[in-house]
C-alpha cells in the first residue's frame, strides 16, 4: 500500500469510533498504572490522551507515518513532550512515561485487524507502519523525559551547593565560611559568588574558611581555595584557613601544596585571632546575677 494511502488509512482508522479508542486507551493506562497511584486525576489523563489522538490524526491526514521527527507531526511531540515533563516533575518511572505512548498499540492492533480481517497483506502492512511510528514517538517521549530529569537533578545539585555553603557572621567585620564534602570547580564558584557578597552585604574585613569538614585536600582543590581566598582579599577582606586536621597537613606538605595563608587548628583559634587583628578580645566575665562555684 502507497504511503498516501496508508497514512489516510490510519487517519481513517483514528477518526472512527474516536470516543471508544480514547475509552480503551485510557482504561489501559489505568490498569497498567499510567496514572501511577491516582497522581493523575482520571480527567486529565483523559485529556492528555484525546488531545494526542486529535493531533495524530491531523498529523497522518498530511504526514508521512514513517517520519515521526517530520513537520506535520510537530504538534504531536509538543504534547508528548508536555506530558514527558510533567511526570518528571511528578516523580513518574521511564517505563511509567514510555507506556503513555506504548499501550496505545493494543487498542489501534485490535481496530486494524477487524479492518483488514480479509487481507493479510494489508493487515501486516499496516500494523508494521503503525509500530514504526508509535515506537519513534515512544522513544521521542523518553528522551525529553531523561532531559526533564536531568535538568531535575542539576537544578537540585545546585541548590543543595548553595545550602550548603552558608556565610556565617561571627562578629562585626568578620564571616566564617564553614565548608562540608568535596570541592570541585562548579561548588567553588559557588562558595566564592556567596562569599564575595557576603563580604559587600557585610562590610567584612576577615574571612574564616573552615574546611573542618572537607574529607581531602588534594592539589585540586588547594587550587579551589587560593581562587576563593584571591577574590576575597581583591574585595579587601583577609582569609584565614582552619580546621586542617594533622593527616590533611600531612597530604599537603607531601604533595607540596601551599596555601600561603594564615592557617589555623580550629575555628576557634581562627575566630579568636580574627577578634585580635579587628582590635577586639574575648574576656572570661561573672554572669550578672549568678554566684560563683566559691560563693
Amino acid at each position: 500500500m502507497a504511503t498516501g494511502n496508508m497514512s489516510s488509512a490510519l487517519a481513517r482508522l483514528l477518526s472512527e469510533d474516536a470516543d471508544g479508542l480514547l475509552a480503551a486507551w485510557v482504561s489501559l493506562l489505568q490498569a497498567a498504572g499510567g496514572a501511577a497511584g491516582s497522581r493523575i486525576k482520571e480527567g486529565e489523563l483523559r485529556t492528555q490522551c484525546r488531545d494526542v489522538l486529535a493531533a495524530l490524526r491531523q498529523a497522518l491526514a498530511s504526514g508521512d507515518p514513517a517520519d515521526a521527527q517530520g513537520a506535520a507531526f510537530a504538534r504531536v511531540r509538543d504534547l508528548l513532550a508536555e506530558v514527558s515533563r510533567s511526570r518528571a516533575a511528578q516523580g513518574f518511572s521511564p517505563s511509567e512515561t514510555a507506556a503513555f505512548v506504548f499501550s496505545l498499540k493494543q487498542p489501534l492492533f485490535e481496530r486494524m485487524r477487524a479492518e483488514h480481517a480479509g487481507d493479510a497483506e494489508a493487515m501486516a502492512d499496516g500494523g508494521w507502519r503503525m509500530f514504526l511510528l508509535l515506537d519513534q514517538l515512544g522513544l521521542y517521549t523518553t528522551e525529553v523525559y531523561q532531559k526533564s530529569r536531568e535538568e531535575v537533578v542539576i537544578r537540585q545539585q545546585q541548590e543543595i551547593a548553595e545550602l550548603s555553603t552558608p556565610v556565617v557572621k561571627l562578629w562585626e567585620g568578620v564571616l566564617a565560611l564553614p565548608l562540608i564534602g568535596t570541592l570541585d570547580s562548579a561548588r567553588t564558584q559557588v562558595v566564592m559568588e556567596n562569599l564575595l557578597q557576603s563580604i559587600v552585604d557585610q562590610g567584612a574585613d576577615i574571612a574564616i574558611i573552615d574546611i573542618t569538614g572537607v574529607p581531602t585536600v588534594d592539589t585540586l582543590v588547594a587550587q579551589h581555595l587560593l581562587k576563593t581566598i584571591a577574590a576575597a582579599r581583591l574585595m579587601g577582606a583577609d582569609c584565614i584557613v582552619s580546621g586542617i586536621r594533622p593527616q590533611i597537613a600531612q597530604t599537603m606538605v607531601h604533595l607540596g601544596v601551599e596555601l600561603n595563608v594564615v592557617s589555623k587548628a580550629s575555628l576557634a583559634d581562627a575566630f579568636a585571632l580574627a577578634l585580635r587583628r579587628t582590635g577586639r578580645m574575648v574576656v572570661r566575665g561573672r554572669t550578672a546575677g549568678i554566684p560563683d562555684a566559691q560563693g
